[in-house]
């Protein structure tokens, strides 16, 4: 059944088998377990070139300078948010046009988590990781395709082939090579691929509650099995 918020129906999302794993990134602004890569090469070009011109009308304390530096900031927001667009834009239809759901990373606390060189601290902070996530949910659920999230922890590191996890794994930021079974990939594609396999947080969550009661009901019947006869 179909709901509908400030006039928009919004469909049920379909029930799926298949996933599409979304792994989101500074060099590339978002990679697809299909081996699709959504470069930030532009993105990160318009804002080098913007910061050093913002620091030279900075510097200058004008009143048309701050008039200038007004109009930057909403033309890079606007350029920023158009690119995130595009880029949802096409995840959505392509999960949508294979009959699958999407599975992205929870995001909570990304920009500490991420770990980048001193050069690229300002490009992390710039770049909308929630803006970005929220249109592909946005746009999936007019859609009706189901957005699962799941959880971060060694996404980069562990291998979608094997699933062994080290830190040596993942060479550089591009090449991810398994120092286990010798898988090798583009870093990105790989995390997003194990992404796409992953359970969501509430899957997770059942799972864990399910090993905790069959962990008590193990221990009752131990309990009863070795207790001494009355």
């Amino acid at each position: 059944m179909a709901t509908t918020t400030s006039n928009v129906d919004v469909p049920e999302p379909r029930a799926v088998v298949e996933f599409l794993g979304v792994d989101l990134g500074v060099t590339n602004l978002a990679s697809d377990s299909d081996g699709r890569r959504y470069s930030g090469s532009e993105v990160k070009n318009v804002r080098w070139r913007n910061r050093k011109l913002r620091a030279r009308l900075q510097a200058k304390q004008t009143r048309s300078a701050k008039r200038r530096l007004k109009k930057l900031a909403g033309g890079e927001s606007r350029f920023a948010r158009h690119v995130n667009h595009c880029i949802s834009k096409q995840i959505v239809a392509t999960a949508k046009g294979t009959g699958g759901g999407i599975r992205m990373e929870e995001l909570k606390g990304i920009r500490t988590r991420v770990k980048v060189r001193p050069g690229q601290r300002g490009v992390l902070h710039s770049w909308g990781f929630w803006q970005l996530r929220q249109m592909i949910a946005y746009k999936a659920a007019l859609a009706g395709v189901l957005v699962e999230l799941v959880d971060p922890h060694n996404t980069s590191r562990t291998c979608s082939k094997c699933g062994h996890c080290e830190k040596g794994n993942r060479g550089n930021q591009s090449k991810f090579r398994c120092r286990s079974c010798g898988r090798e990939a583009h870093a990105d594609i790989n995390a997003a691929e194990h992404i796409r396999q992953g359970r969501s947080k509430e899957a997770e969550r059942d799972a864990a509650e399910n090993r905790l009661s069959h962990s008590f009901r193990f221990r009752r019947l131990s309990a009863v099995l070795t207790s001494p006869r009355l």
